[in-house]
């Protein structure tokens, strides 16, 4: 199986204009995630997807792969699927992409290598991972994800509210009544069901949540999770990289 990771990169962020060169301790941050990204056995191909020269020329410098994408994709999952196909015009061929966040500087390549492993069943369109939320914080704060299965790790629902909601329980203790997770933002997709889920317009659910993934789910397909026991530390502002280095 050829596994295909892409590490989609904008120039532009809103809160967090030129986030992938800033620095961390002497390199930048959209370095340090291909290096990590690079670490991961699975992978035949590793690619960071932008729509920016600037970053073009700075994976360049470092001898990293680099494809330059349309500024028009609303998603990482369009830049995604751009690069597959330009990829397969060049006659190359990958099984299974593997949508990298481009802000996750300390990415632990096991992640890489469990969301891969899915593939392994053949029934598997689209898979993910997740992680059990033990903070309470974490739980009640809406840039959580959380996210319920089916008990073969089907994914059911995803939201920014906790669920499911403990009805016969104070909210203080709803880590002792239930189990509960986070979605960690790292998807794999077979290449024909990335070409497919590209092309689907908005749904109501993502536009209530703002979750891309719900589109997904609407549209019939199926998102398959594993547990993972590695935290992600996404670097969505200034305030968290300073958190990140702190750790």
């Amino acid at each position: 199986m050829k596994v295909i990771g892409i590490i989609p990169a904008r120039y532009a962020s809103s809160r967090f204009p030129g986030k992938p060169l800033v620095e961390i301790d002497g390199k930048s941050m959209i370095r340090r995630v291909y290096e990590q990204v690079r670490k991961s056995s699975s992978l035949t191909e590793v690619i960071v997807a932008t729509d920016d020269q600037r970053i073009v020329n700075h994976v360049k410098s470092f001898q990293g792969n680099v494809i330059m994408t349309s500024q028009n994709h609303n998603t990482g999952t369009e830049r995604c699927n751009e690069v597959v196909e330009v990829l397969k015009n060049r006659g190359l061929v990958y099984d299974v992409a593997i949508n990298i966040q481009g802000d996750e500087p300390f990415i632990n390549p096991k992640q890489i290598d469990k969301v891969a492993s899915c593939f392994k069943n053949n029934d598997v369109q689209i898979a993910t991972l997740i992680k059990k939320i033990e903070n309470i914080d974490e739980l009640f704060s809406p840039n959580v994800v959380k996210v319920v299965i089916s008990n073969s790790g089907k994914a059911l629902y995803f939201s920014r509210q906790p669920i499911p909601y403990c009805r016969n329980s104070e909210k203080n203790n709803w880590l002792k009544s239930s189990v509960y997770y986070k979605h960690i933002g790292i998807y794999a997709y077979r290449n024909n069901v990335l070409n497919r889920i590209s092309s689907l317009p908005t749904g109501k659910l993502e536009t209530a949540e703002c979750l891309e993934q719900l589109r997904w789910i609407e549209n019939g397909f199926e998102i398959y999770t594993e547990v993972t026991a590695f935290e992600s530390h996404s670097i969505d502002v200034p305030d968290d990289l300073l958190k990140v280095i702190k750790k």
